[in-house]
This record gives structure tokens, sequence and C-alpha cells, in this order.
């Protein structure tokens, strides 16, 4: 391929790979996947949910072929011990508000990785909201990403 050829198709994939990053007046922004290394079973994505709509929504699964299991996060504290738990109700996105999925809080966990998330790489996620449907996003491997980058907070505009 002719290095500008190369430069064009690098520049379509990447439109494209923005473009599915938005629906139904949702949008994902700053998303990254990580694991804890090469042979890790477990990863987690982390991103913040924006809704553009004047209606609450809510996000109440996520599947991937990247994990054998995809399950909704978040760290509770139970007797003094930060506890990593399965949020079953999903993360409410508030109506013109937004909602982060941060290291410390809550996140998209993937379990029984079906393959290494390996730095630059690009898993894809299936996002299921309670009113927008199915989103699926393109996200990169971020292993080298600051824990503190984003922050671990909820955002409501």
């Amino acid at each position: 391929m002719k290095p500008m050829t190369s430069i064009l198709a690098a520049a379509a994939l990447a439109l494209s790979a923005l473009a599915a990053q938005a629906h139904d007046g949702l949008a994902i922004k700053d998303a990254y996947a990580r694991s804890a290394g090469p042979g890790a079973q477990t990863g987690a994505a982390f991103m913040v949910i924006e809704n553009h709509t004047a209606a609450d929504d809510r996000l109440v699964s996520a599947a991937s072929d990247a994990a054998a299991k995809v399950e909704l996060h978040t760290h509770r504290e139970e007797n003094g011990v930060m506890k990593m738990v399965h949020v079953e109700e999903g993360f409410a996105i508030p109506a013109h508000g937004s909602h982060a999925l941060a290291r410390g809080g809550d996140h998209v966990m993937l379990m029984g990785l079906t393959r290494d998330l390996a730095q630059g790489d690009t898993i894809t996620v299936t996002l299921t909201f309670e009113t927008a449907g199915e989103m699926v996003v393109e996200i990169p491997v971020d292993n080298d990403r600051k824990a503190d980058h984003g922050g671990a907070m909820k955002h409501n505009h």
C-alpha cells in the first residue's frame, strides 16, 4: 500500500470509529480499556457517557468478544475493605448530564479475557441502554494511562 493510501485508510478508520461513539443522543468520551498485564484474566473499560437528550437513560449491560463475561461493576466499602461488586441495576445517565466510568469507581468489568489486552489494541464493546438500546463502541487499550486520569467522579450537568 502506498504511504498516502495508508494515511487515508487510517484517517477513514479513525473517523468511522469516532462516528460509532455517538448514538441516539448519547455520546462516549475518553474511553479506554486496560488489564493488569500479559496473561491477565480480567480487564476493565472506562469512559464518560454523555446524555444529550431531555430524558434520563440507564446503562443496563455490556458485552464484548474480548471477554467470556462482561458486567457493570463498582467499588463499595464493606467493613473497612473496598470490594468490587456487580451493579445489576446498571448506571443512571441523567438527562443533559453525564456519568463517568473510572478507575476506583463504576466501570465495565471484563472477565475471562479471550486475548491479551495489548497496548494500542482496540476492543469492541456493546453497551445496552434502557432507552437508547445498543451502542457499539471501539475502545482503545491503554495500559499505560495513570489511575487518576479523568477522575472517579459522577457528573451531573
